[in-house]
């Protein structure tokens, strides 16, 4: 087997685990940081990394306005409207076991919208996969949503709404950078849609937050993931599943965060994992490996 071929057939499996440890670096960042200011950090730093390497691996950039304004608007909402959405809710009081399951129903949504938006057809064994994948996620999540009172989830009402519109923008997302976003560089496109990310972020910020962020050890190394494994690892391994298949096989990738994200969640905080939550994580499995090979 050669490199490529083996980065082709691992690069789903590390967009996971890479892509899950999100929920874990927003629970250390919270520890010392606003959320927004701390994506704002994040961004730039995403930056820093990116617009060298850009420069010294020649790829193409996106040439002309329309082009650009492209990759600006995958930006806002991959990155701006998605991750601060999220980022936001989960620090004004929505539960991550909730948000995991607003986070799930990505992948429906995206198996509804891809027959109209790109012409995909996804057949009724893929179908059946998103079901039982979503299936699989509640039975993970469960546990978490059966501690959340009526009060509380009336206070979380807004948080709540904010978090489903971050959904919705990283499934629009999705299908943009797709359909609009095929070709050029990955580096190149990433930098602009960091400049779109810092568009939406900033000002957020700004208006909602007092740009709080402690430096230290933990901060440092959360912002040294965020950039290096997150921003730049996950991003691109997301950007290549997006153009090399279809968007419903690399959404349905996004079933697997939530139960991975909790055995991290197990493993660095040590929140209950049962019995029960590890079929789920079976189901959802069974679930992804049948929306993928139908």
């Amino acid at each position: 087997m050669t490199q490529r071929s083996l980065f082709v057939a691992t690069a789903p499996l590390l967009f996971v685990v890479i892509w899950s440890t999100g929920w874990i670096v927003a629970k250390f960042a919270s520890f010392d940081a606003e959320p927004l200011t701390f994506l704002v950090v994040r961004f730039l730093g995403a930056l820093a990394v990116l617009v060298p390497l850009a420069v010294a691996t020649g790829g193409a950039w996106p040439r002309g306005r329309t082009a650009v304004a492209h990759a600006l608007i995958s930006g806002v909402l991959l990155h701006g409207i998605y991750l601060g959405g999220v980022w936001w809710a989960i620090a004004h009081g929505v539960p991550a076991g909730l948000s995991a399951v607003i986070a799930a129903l990505q992948p429906l949504m995206t198996a509804a919208l891809a027959p109209l938006v790109s012409q995909e057809r996804l057949g009724w064994r893929r179908t059946l996969g998103f079901v039982v994948g979503f299936v699989g996620i509640v039975v993970v999540v469960w546990p978490k949503l059966a501690g959340l009172s009526g009060p509380a989830l009336a206070d979380a009402l807004v948080p709540l709404t904010v978090n489903v519109a971050a959904m919705a923008a990283v499934t629009a997302g999705t299908f943009w950078q797709k359909q609009f976003v095929p070709t050029g560089g990955l580096l190149p496109i990433a930098v602009v849609q960091y400049v779109g990310a810092l568009l939406v972020a900033v000002p957020a910020a700004l208006v909602l937050e007092h740009l709080h962020f402690d430096v230290g050890l933990r901060s440092l190394l959360t912002l040294g993931w965020s950039v290096l494994g997150l921003s730049i690892g996950a991003i691109a391994l997301l950007l290549h599943l997006i153009r090399c298949g279809e968007v419903s096989r690399a959404a349905a990738l996004i079933y697997l965060v939530p139960p991975t994200a909790a055995l991290e969640a197990w493993f660095f905080f040590g929140e209950t994992l049962g019995m029960v939550q590890v079929l789920g994580m079976v189901v959802t499995a069974c679930g992804v490996a049948l929306a993928n090979r139908a």
